[in-house]
């Protein structure tokens, strides 16, 4: 497909993606919210509780029967569509994205994966992952919440391991957000919506409707409403390649997904009192821990930030003196070869037609200034060249780092 049609499609769909996402992550977090904040003292007769608020210039009045009114109303509003478009057009930018781009942007470098065979690993990892979740929450296992919750996550940690040894840290991330959100609304499809059939069925039948699979839909629901911080994150991972492109990619995911559900649990429950106050301030030490263990200055491969200072002609004179000094013309070589047939005002790969974010080599004066972006992406993180399609090597890596480590000259 031609890259300019191919951009503007993944537009589109992301688009129409963030959009959907946004209305079916809203109508979650504020259904929860909701129920958290009723109030249960002295209900009306048939209510588990009622609620007033105020937004936008009105006042409101909500009211949760038990199970149900004794009649229907004429107009009753069901919240399934926002959660289908989501994982459809989700689905559609994983294809158009990553399954189009297998080699680029799917396939871990050097994993010997076709194509064809890796985007049947991801399906069927999609298709695992809902069958396997939705038969642990039907056993005995999903009688006790916690310990439902320990298991689920230790299995996407497990997901997130195996689909790293295989793929691009992107996209084994990215594989891991969809088997989560396939999860979720497998979750809608097949357990929530029908329990809401169920129960207007049952109303409109004149007959008192089974308490217990509105219960499961409820706990299926809660189940979404923590899992949607993890997706969250997920989505915009692609721009930080130190949690992907890390050694220890799967780990990082693991501990941003309990931080993100410590967060969204205090939210969850601060209606009840502030005893989970605490998972606020540990999820941000987490977050700054984790980003001091994966800093990449500790790693032998480091580079030094490009010296800002001018360099007098005596320094570079006695640099060029030195045996190991990196010359410009050596770096430019590896970066032009390796880089720039994407990286360029006029890329020569047949999947751009525009340079990626903007970042073009082709001058001395560009690479200067990208250099800390360059070394952080393939020296660091090693993310690029995307699906290392140039086929960089190691020692090309090295030559790059030395040569920031050494002030970034270009002359």
């Amino acid at each position: 497909m031609d890259p300019h049609m191919t951009e503007w499609l993944n537009l589109a769909i992301r688009w129409i993606h963030m959009i959907v996402g946004i209305a079916w992550i809203g109508a979650s977090f504020y259904f929860v919210w909701l129920e958290n904040n009723l109030n249960r003292v002295n209900p009306k007769t048939g209510l588990t509780g009622d609620l007033w608020a105020i937004h936008g210039g009105g006042i409101y009045h909500l009211e949760k029967y038990k199970l149900a009114p004794p009649t229907m109303p004429e107009k009753l509003h069901w919240f399934k569509w926002e959660a289908y478009f989501t994982w459809i057009s989700g689905i559609c930018l994983l294809a158009v994205v990553y399954y189009l781009n297998a080699e680029i942007y799917l396939i871990a470098p050097g994993s010997g994966l076709e194509p064809s065979t890796a985007i049947a690993l991801g399906i069927a990892a999609l298709a695992a992952g809902w069958f396997i979740y939705d038969f642990l929450c039907n056993s005995k296992l999903g009688q006790t919440p916690m310990l439902l919750g320990a298991v689920l996550f230790l299995g996407l940690v497990g997901a997130a391991y195996g689909l790293s040894q295989v793929f691009s840290g992107r996209g084994a991330y990215i594989h891991v957000g969809a088997i989560i959100g396939t999860i979720m609304v497998g979750n809608v499809f097949r357990v929530i919506m029908p329990a809401q059939r169920g129960l207007v069925k049952a109303v409109e039948e004149n007959r008192e409707p089974d308490s217990e699979l509105p219960a499961k839909g409820l706990l299926r629901s809660r189940h979404n409403n923590y899992l949607t911080l993890p997706v969250l994150f997920i989505m915009i991972s692609n721009h930080f390649p130190s949690t992907y492109g890390s050694e220890y990619n799967w780990l990082i995911l693991a501990g941003l997904a309990v931080f993100s559900i410590l967060v969204r649990h205090y939210f969850n429950t601060r209606h009840d009192g502030q005893k989970y106050a605490w998972t606020v301030p540990a999820a941000a030490l987490g977050m700054i821990t984790l980003a001091f263990v994966t800093s990449p200055y500790a790693a032998k491969m480091s580079a030094a930030p490009v010296a800002s200072a001018p360099v007098s002609v005596e320094d570079k004179e006695v640099a060029q003196a030195q045996a190991n000094y990196i010359r410009f013309e050596e770096v430019n070589l590896v970066i032009q070869k390796r880089c720039s047939v994407c990286h360029s005002a006029n890329p020569t790969h047949a999947a751009f037609k525009t340079a990626p974010a903007g970042v073009m080599l082709d001058t001395p004066e560009e690479i200067k200034v990208n250099a800390p972006r360059i070394v952080a992406q393939t020296v660091q993180t090693r993310v690029m060249p995307l699906g290392n399609l140039t086929q960089m090597t190691d020692e090309e890596r090295a030559l790059i780092g030395d040569w920031v480590e050494q002030g970034a000259l270009i002359q």
